[in-house]
């Protein structure tokens, strides 16, 4: 047994691919196959190098040719290969053949399992760095219903070799996560990067599902993969699933409304309207090609110090009970995020934004960091076919409401915001109702805390009752005062 000496310092042991892959093929229970396509078989190596394979792996195969792997399943409406649906198909038909090949008298015991992957590598030009679906179904019980977790991965790496070997071990990983730590699925999130860094890929969505998992909130394991550095941005829709960004912003015009939403109010609403209305108007946009989009920035969920998951997720409920997209990022400044979209668009883009943060925008101090400063920042935001959609200000002290024309800017960004001004970047929402101008999710949040009367008549119809039945933002109805 090894010494401990004074002073010394724990330090969490992380398994070795091979001694994951390893316990594993040691067990007499886990049985599955393999199905991987586009990046070789490098999951399946990792089990077959580290011994005793015999008893872990029914099957390897990889279905490389496009018309031999619509043979084995099925085609795709779309002929496109690198997708969700196809993984799906490949986990399900996988785990068909397993059931009706084995028989269950003779196996009873057997914890039964299809691992897929369906990944495009870096292409000759390395312009394209490359992209994959990874996904495992899996038994804990043989008299349970199947476990099933999907995740994609955006490659960072530059070179196919590098990509293959990374996709391998990610597999091991996934396949060890699910079996040995599905009782902890943060810890399990967590581990997918367990021999890898951040350098090497992005997972930016992930979905649980299954009899293990009805208890995961698949929102938070969104957060997870934001907290942990595994990528910049995550999204879901209103029924709760996570989605990828990619997918649902690819060749949209995109309309950003970004704030707290704690809670999500009229004036936020009426934002998102007025704004979408003016967005809708613009040539060339359509709005069968538009994807709104409600996000949050990280900072702003960790504005008391920490994370609080159940106040993201009390944010997260009204905002999907109002039918949006919500999505979660961790971009403090308006270009990163403008810089993000422009990975999956080129088409027009808006963001719809209170006098407040305009401000922030025209602030030096935020651009600190950049070799070219606010020019280089505002370069990267404005360059693109971007328009911002400025929601007024009341100011209560002199009873004015604060636009595009009457704000004031400091005296050395004068010049450079008339220049973003006169050339149609900044646009006014004119079309506001001033009874509500007044609101500030902080104040409701607060008076339901003290658990004053009146702040329902301040947020959008059915939104306080949602607060009320499901308990959100601390509401007790036992605090109200009469």
């Amino acid at each position: 047994m090894a010494i401990s000496l004074k002073g010394d310092q724990e330090i969490s042991s992380v398994p070795t691919i091979k001694s994951k892959a390893l316990r594993i093929n040691l067990n007499r229970d886990i049985y599955g196959t393999f199905a991987e396509i586009g990046a070789g078989q490098e999951t399946a190596r990792n089990f077959f190098r580290s011994g005793a394979a015999s008893g872990t792996i029914a099957k390897a195969m990889s279905a490389y040719d496009k018309d031999f792997s619509d043979a084995i399943y099925g085609m795709e409406q779309d002929n496109r290969y690198v997708t969700q649906p196809r993984l799906k198909k490949m986990l399900g038909h996988e785990i068909d053949l397993m059931e009706d090949r084995l028989s269950r008298q003779k196996h009873p015991d057997k914890l039964f399992f299809s691992y897929a992957n369906t990944v495009t590598t870096i292409d000759f030009a390395k312009q394209f760095k490359g992209h994959g679906w990874v996904g495992i179904r899996f038994q804990l019980d043989p008299l349970e219903g199947y476990n099933e977790i999907v995740l994609h991965l955006r490659f960072k790496e530059t070179d196919a070799r590098l990509q293959q070997e990374t996709l391998g071990i990610l597999g091991v990983n996934l396949i060890y996560g699910a079996f040995y730590l599905n009782d902890n699925p943060k810890d399990l999130v967590k581990s997918f990067y367990d021999n890898l860094s951040n350098d090497q890929l992005e997972i930016d969505m992930i979905n649980f599902s299954g009899p293990r998992f009805m208890y995961v909130d698949n929102r938070l394991m969104s957060l997870q993969l934001l907290k942990n550095g595994m990528t910049n941005a995550v999204m879901f829709g209103p029924d709760g699933n996570n989605l990828l960004p990619a997918q649902v912003l690819y060749k949209k015009n995109i309309l950003a409304l970004r704030g707290s939403f704690r809670p999500v109010t009229k004036v936020n609403m009426d934002m998102y309207e007025k704004s979408k209305k003016l967005f809708l108007a613009e040539n060339k946009v359509e709005e069968s090609k538009t994807q709104v989009i409600f996000e949050i920035t990280l900072s702003n969920l960790s504005a008391e110090g920490k994370i609080n998951e159940r106040d993201f997720l009390d944010r997260a409920e009204l905002l999907c009970s109002l039918g949006q997209n919500v999505m979660i990022t961790s971009f403090q400044q308006y270009f990163k995020l403008v810089e993000y979209f422009s990975e999956f668009t080129k088409e027009r883009m808006g963001l719809t934004m209170g006098v407040q943060n305009l401000i922030q925008i025209f602030d030096e101090k935020y651009y600190r960091n950049l070799s070219g400063g606010i020019l280089e920042a505002f370069g990267k935001l404005f360059y693109r076919d971007l328009k911002v959609y400025m929601y007024p200000y009341h100011d209560a002290a002199t009873g004015d409401y604060i636009d595009s024309e009457n704000l004031k800017v400091h005296p050395r960004m004068k010049e450079l915001y008339k220049f973003f001004k006169h050339n149609g970047k900044l646009v006014n929402i004119d079309d506001f109702d001033k009874n509500i101008l007044d609101i500030f999710s902080r104040t409701v949040l607060k008076m339901i805390l003290n658990g004053e009367q009146g702040w329902e008549e301040m947020l959008p119809e059915g939104i306080a009752d949602t607060i009320k039945q499901k308990r959100l933002f601390g509401y007790s109805r036992s605090r109200v005062k009469k």
